[in-house]
């Protein structure tokens, strides 16, 4: 069996499992998530825990066990607590302004480029230098801010550009006459 699957899920106060056939949900108190099970897997709930085993001894199985609750530790995790990605503008005139369902960047480029905020994602700029990427689905956070930082990355020499807030960008040295 998958190291990661032996570990149960623990469902903290306030979140409740439901299982119908192969699918899962999971509510909590920011929303409700549901994932489709792999028929290989067994997802059963013992003493405020989930407990992930794989129905046969192969290695698929053991693999699918293993992804299984990883997907599950998160949907845990954003139903209770939530995800969120910072990213951070570096740049003279780089900014960034929320507005209903789109994000308007101005990047250094002569035109603005304004990105469409995918569903159950929400973007705050609490300045104009700063973007805060929320929701519950850890994998629709972290495409949205690889969606918004694809747009600029920062640049080897001076590091202009949109990055993560704990990205550490390694500057180049000029070249030399």
């Amino acid at each position: 069996m998958s190291r990661v699957a032996k570990q149960p899920v623990s469902l903290p106060k306030g979140v409740e499992f439901a299982q119908t056939g192969r699918e899962v949900t999971i509510k909590g108190p920011k929303g409700s998530q549901s994932l489709t099970l792999n028929n290989e897997v067994e997802v059963s709930e013992k003493d405020g825990a989930l407990v992930i085993a794989p129905r046969s001894g192969s290695r698929f199985a053991n693999a699918i066990s293993g992804t299984t609750r990883a997907l599950l530790a998160n949907m845990v995790k954003g139903v209770s607590v939530g995800f969120e990605r910072k990213l951070e503008l570096v740049g003279i005139g780089y900014r960034a302004q929320s507005q209903g369902a789109k994000l308007n960047l101005t990047l250094g480029f002569s035109h603005p480029v304004s990105y469409d905020i995918p569903e159950g994602v929400t973007i705050e700029t609490p300045s104009q230098t700063e973007i805060v990427v929320k929701g519950l689905d850890k994998q629709k956070v972290g495409q949205a801010a690889a969606e918004i930082r694809r747009h600029r990355p920062p640049e080897p020499y001076k590091g202009k550009g949109v990055r993560y807030s704990d990205e550490r960008v390694v500057l180049k040295e000029a070249k030399k006459k």
